[in-house]
């Protein structure tokens, strides 16, 4: 899960232009203190802030070359095999330190290590979400259930919210680490349950509990990065998560062939679950606790009770979450249901369009959370958001080529707009309050998506077209496009604390963060 400890050893002319470069303490992935001098008379470099957990640079020098070796250990769980390359060629000077797989900030060891395990449950978190919208469809048929019925188990699970709510209250008062590692066990072994369901019933109540615990997941990896990120990486860092959720996603959609073993295939998908226990166990192991809620637990001046939420900013974001999901929930949810009704794809045909439409919208993360950050949110979510809606609209209108190419493009916009819309949701409220306004406020996202469910499941029993009713549900991510261009405001590169006064001015530069007031 992790990478394990590297030497790096490169050789260069001793001249005026490698001195010059060699000698000089490094700046770019890592910040060097230094140069010291070993017995041998080497110049030494240790690393004064950056990724490595363990960090050693020494330059030996004879009338010919210069030998640098650098040892170094980088621990990144779980996709330490994605970075480890990458980072390399930074350290022997052939990649640049300002690559798009690098976040605008330089992150801690720490940091890094948070990083890695958040993306790791959101993969969890994310198939958690993924498996009763991906399975519905075939568990229907398997229980002679219509779109109506389908309509309506969907709004009931999603419902299944007010299960996660006490998860987000209790993270602002004992803390993150502890009630995520609950629901990260808690998620799998569920969805472990509806695998034996005897009723589309059963089913459906087991979902109701189960997926609310991927919520509270999500959400709380969510509140998670946004405190132990630097103020340029926020975006950055959902954008890495979102990409984990999508490989999450991903397996539940590859886990669907199972599907087409028979008619109760789809149960099989379900014991898939399991391989996420992994997940929680190494959460249990090294997940700690966030360094700002560890200095806000240990402020003289910290208040007795939890500060009230800020009406106004909680109203308008959970006034733009509802109305976005008004759209993104039938979107998302009645698609399958779509390419097998309209287009006659097999759940294989499904599985397959999925990665391959869906995979690529990674490219819109990353590009979407680098711009969020450098260039600001408000202006990528003015241009970005209507255009993936309108794209994505024409994917119900239309089959052949055009359903693959308007899916791409929407997913690949849409993918672009989300780390700027999802950071807002913990950056506008307080360490004392922020895991409960984001348990909150996707509350009111699931009553959105409710009602979209609802009034889709109606109106395609009506005879509706699945063009005609997304245009309709569309109008909801209008209004969220004029809710965001004219009140929200602008959170690129300010501290937390500067958002919310509330909180006392934190030092996070170290291994914890400690109160400066």
């Amino acid at each position: 899960m992790t990478s394990g400890g590297s030497t790096l050893t490169r050789r260069w002319p001793n001249d005026a232009e490698h001195r010059n470069l060699i000698l000089v303490a490094r700046d770019d992935l890592v910040a060097e203190s230094g140069p010291s001098t070993s017995d041998d008379g080497a110049a030494v470099y240790a690393q004064q802030h950056g990724p490595f957990s363990s960090y050693l640079r020494t330059v030996d020098t004879t009338d010919t070359e210069i030998v640098e070796t650098t040892t170094y250990r980088l621990q990144i769980p779980w996709f330490g095999w994605l970075f480890k390359r990458p980072a390399r060629g930074v350290l022997a000077r052939r990649l640049s330190s300002t690559g798009w797989w690098l976040p605008p900030d330089r992150l801690d060891a720490t940091q890094l290590l948070v990083l890695g395990l958040l993306a790791a449950a959101s993969m969890s978190a994310a198939f958690v979400n993924t498996l009763f919208t991906q399975t519905a469809e075939f568990a229907a048929d398997d229980f002679g259930v219509g779109n109506t019925g389908v309509g309506v188990a969907g709004a009931v699970v999603r419902a299944g919210i007010v299960v996660a709510l006490p998860a987000a209250v209790l993270a602002d008062r004992i803390g993150r680490r502890r009630v995520v590692v609950v629901v990260a066990w808690l998620g799998p072994l569920l969805c472990l349950l509806s695998a034996i369901a005897p009723s589309f019933e059963i089913l459906v109540i087991t979902q109701a509990f189960g997926r609310p615990m991927g919520i509270a997941l999500a959400f709380l990896v969510g509140v998670i990065a946004s405190e132990e990120m630097p103020k340029n990486s926020r975006a950055y860092a959902v954008s890495v998560l979102a990409m984990a959720s999508g490989f999450g996603a991903g397996i539940a959609v590859m886990s669907l062939r199972l599907a087409d073993t028979g008619e109760s295939g789809w149960r099989l998908v379900y014991v898939v679950s399991a391989i996420w226990c992994i997940v929680a166990l190494d959460l249990v192991r090294r997940l700690p606790e966030t360094r700002r809620f560890t200095a806000e637990a240990a402020r003289v001046d910290r208040p007795s009770r939890a500060p009230r939420l800020d009406r106004k900013r909680f109203a308008l974001l959970a006034a733009v979450a509802f109305m976005g999901n008004i759209f993104i929930s039938p979107a998302s949810f009645f698609q399958n249901s779509y390419l097998e009704d309209v287009r006659n794809f097999s759940a294989g045909d499904i599985g397959l369009f999925s990665i391959l439409v869906g995979t690529p919208a990674g490219i819109g993360l990353i590009v979407g959370g680098r711009i969020a950050d450098q260039r600001g949110r408000r202006r990528l979510i003015s241009i970005a958001l209507p255009a993936s809606v309108i794209a994505i609209v024409a994917a119900f209108s239309v089959g052949g080529l055009g359903l693959w190419a308007f899916s791409l493009v929407g997913g690949i916009l849409g993918s672009s707009v989300f780390p700027a819309m999802a950071v807002y949701r913990t950056e506008l409220f307080p360490t004392g309050n922020r895991t409960r306004a984001a348990g909150f406020i996707t509350a009111f996202a699931l009553v959105g998506g409710i009602g979209g469910l609802l009034a889709t499941g109606q109106l395609l029993d009506r005879d509706w077209s699945y063009g005609s009713v997304m245009a309709l549900m569309a109008v909801g991510q209008l209004v969220v496009t004029v809710l965001v261009v004219a009140a929200y405001p602008e959170t690129a590169h300010t501290e937390l604390e500067d958002l919310n006064p509330e909180d006392g001015r934190l030092d996070i530069g170290g291994d914890r963060a400690v109160p400066l007031d």
